[in-house]
């Protein structure tokens, strides 16, 4: 079960604390290596002003007075083996609070990768058809390492400087309560400063975000479509609008990065105040015999200490908006809901395959019904085909089938039961689909053919190749089914790809084959021998095919005419060449008969590939 995906809006660091709290007991460690680590750090100026003590007040001194060593030299020497101790602690326990803390960082972000990556995979393929792709890439991507950089680097920052302003008060606060004051009064303008800057950084950084979201959107965009700019020589004409979109990127980090980089004069002018007063002070109190030379050597020291940090404020502040940013994103991404979540029903074994549309009526987000009041069945075994001009809601159809979308109204059932009750094993696990845009992932020919069974053996994975009429020509590659397949399928021609998606699906042995043009993209001799293969293939299965060219579907046992959006027509291809209706016109316009021309005589002569 995934944990709440509501982000604090005002807070989305500490919603993060409350989503992760596996790494509560790493972040109390690493808080304590870094407190141990700053204390060792503080601790060589308290030797240097008990080691100037030494020098100055001999006998007297606070280390031979604690010690009760007389020589100075003795004094010097217990000095320094304190001082290698403190080095040995300040070492380890840095070392420590590095190693958990980059661990920290590093959990944080592959766990919030995997789960936002995990979400993004169960939202609905409408919301993905929403926005560019490459927006939710940046999120993933660059957004999660901004937070692991914060966490990395930001936030043992921030820890040490407080720690840093606690321990030196302490020291200073045992010395002298006035030059405390003194010395402390530049924080709170520097306080108040970060304060101002940061209100002022946070709708800066906002629009680094999406400036950084819109320049991956589109070198994404323009990567996949490299061909179709080639084609049209836009070379020059993209190379400007990338340019265009950087620009903006660079600007907006320019304006961030102007904010950020103000503060730190006027954070060095705060420290000149605090220092100049310890040092002129301090100084008068040690000439009057008020102050110890040693403990003034101490607090000379400590005033850089105390202030001189405070410098990389601006820095932490510049990881502190982006980490804060980039969290509000991510968590704005977690919170997406999923409007078509999985149900909890499994299917009875064996899955029959009947499938049946009962009203429905379905359309995309806001926008106008696609498909009104559809009524169909699909009896287990039989192969039905969906057709129709362009725009007719074909694919809409299919989609409710595979519930990548849910019916506004009405029930798509599956054996008797409403799809939306059934878990994605049950579902998704009896179809098998070939999409008419195939998708082929980067691996091996055998890889992608056993994608959606990963158990299947060579033989298997064979076997689906010939069914797909696939095999030769794998067969005529130099690596056969170890051939190496581009990114996208590249390497492919279209028919290829068809062909192994084919394959793919086949391969799964499903109740259900769904097919989306799925010969659209073969030449004639191939498309015949496919029709043949899926003769067999669908011998004993239910297999719904939605196709452009008729002459692929006039075999099946019950054909489906779909016009904006409604069944106009159902039957097999001579009885709606008989009616003389819409499939009859859409046969005439594909085989080139006349209107007035006979159309049983078209169906005749028409080409076909599966004789």
């Amino acid at each position: 079960m995934r944990p709440s995906a509501t982000p604090d809006a005002v807070q989305p660091l500490r919603a993060l604390w409350r989503r992760y709290d596996a790494y509560r007991a790493r972040f109390v460690g690493a808080v304590v290596a870094s407190t141990v680590n700053k204390v060792a750090d503080v601790v060589p100026e308290l030797l240097i002003g008990a080691a100037v003590d030494v020098v100055v007040r001999g006998d007297a001194s606070f280390v031979g007075e604690v010690l009760g060593v007389e020589s100075r030299y003795a004094q010097l020497g217990w000095l320094a083996v304190i001082n290698a101790f403190v080095w040995i602690v300040e070492s380890l326990s840095e070392y420590l609070a590095a190693v958990l803390w980059r661990g920290l960082a590093q959990g944080v972000e592959h766990d919030l990768r995997v789960e936002a990556y995990d979400h993004v995979q169960h939202l609905d393929l409408g919301w993905h058809e929403s926005r560019p792709s490459g927006s939710t890439i940046a999120t993933l991507n660059d957004d999660v390492n901004q937070l692991e950089r914060f966490l990395d680097v930001g936030a043992p920052a921030i820890l040490q400087t407080v720690l840093n302003v606690l321990l030196v008060g302490a020291v200073f606060a045992v010395a002298s309560t006035q030059l405390l004051v003194l010395a402390f009064l530049p924080i709170p303008l520097i306080v108040i400063g970060s304060l101002v800057f940061q209100r002022r950084l946070e709708p800066l950084y906002d629009r680094v975000r999406v400036a950084v979201s819109d320049l991956s959107s589109t070198l994404s965009a323009n990567i996949s479509g490299i061909a179709t700019i080639k084609a049209f020589t836009a070379e020059d004409r993209e190379r400007e609008r990338v340019s265009a979109v950087s620009q903006a990127y660079r600007e907006a980090n320019t304006d961030a990065i102007r904010s950020s980089a103000a503060f730190v004069p006027l954070v060095r002018m705060a420290i000149l105040a605090g220092f100049t007063c310890t040092l002129l002070l301090g100084g008068w109190a040690t000439l009057r015999g008020d102050l110890q030379v040693g403990l003034y050597s101490v607090l000379v020291f400590m005033t850089q200490r105390l202030l001189w940090p405070l410098t990389e404020v601006a820095e932490v502040l510049d990881l502190y908006q982006r980490g804060r940013a980039s969290a509000a994103r991510i968590l704005g991404l977690l919170a997406v809901p999923v409007t078509v979540p999985a149900g909890s029903t499994a299917l009875e074994r064996p899955v029959a395959g009947r499938v049946e549309l009962r009203g429905v009526r379905a359309g995309y987000a806001d926008g106008p019904d696609v498909l009104h009041g559809i009524d169909l069945v699909v009896p287990a075994g039989e192969t039905h085909a969906i057709v129709g001009s362009t725009g007719s809601g074909k694919s809409s159809l299919l989609r409710l089938v595979l519930r990548f979308d849910d019916p506004r109204e009405g029930h798509v059932l599956f054996d008797g039961q409403d799809v939306r009750d059934l878990d994605w094993d049950s579902l998704r696990g009896s179809l098998g689909y070939v999409a008419q845009d195939v998708f082929m992932f980067a691996g091996s020919i055998a890889d992608n053919i056993a994608y959606g069974r990963p158990g299947a053996t060579l033989d298997e994975v064979r076997a689906a190749a010939e069914g797909a009429a696939a095999l030769d020509f794998i067969d005529a590659m130099p690596a056969g089914l170890d051939t190496w397949v581009g990114e996208r399928g590249v390497t492919l021609s279209g028919g290829q790809r068809q062909r192994l998606a084919l394959a793919r699906a086949l391969l799964r042995d499903p109740a259900v084959l769904v097919l989306d043009e799925a010969t659209s993209a073969v030449d004639n001799e191939t498309e015949a021998a496919i029709q043949r293969s899926l003769r067999r293939a669908t011998a004993q299965r239910t297999a719904i095919v939605v196709a452009h060219r008729l002459s692929t579907v006039r075999h099946a046992h019950r054909i489906w005419v779909l016009d904006a959006g409604r069944v106009v027509e159902a039957g097999t291809h001579d009885e709606l060449l008989a009616h003389d209706g819409s499939y009859a016109a859409l046969w005439r316009v594909q085989t080139g008969a006349t209107a007035d021309a006979p159309v049983a005589a078209a169906a005749d002569v028409a080409p076909g590939p599966v004789g």
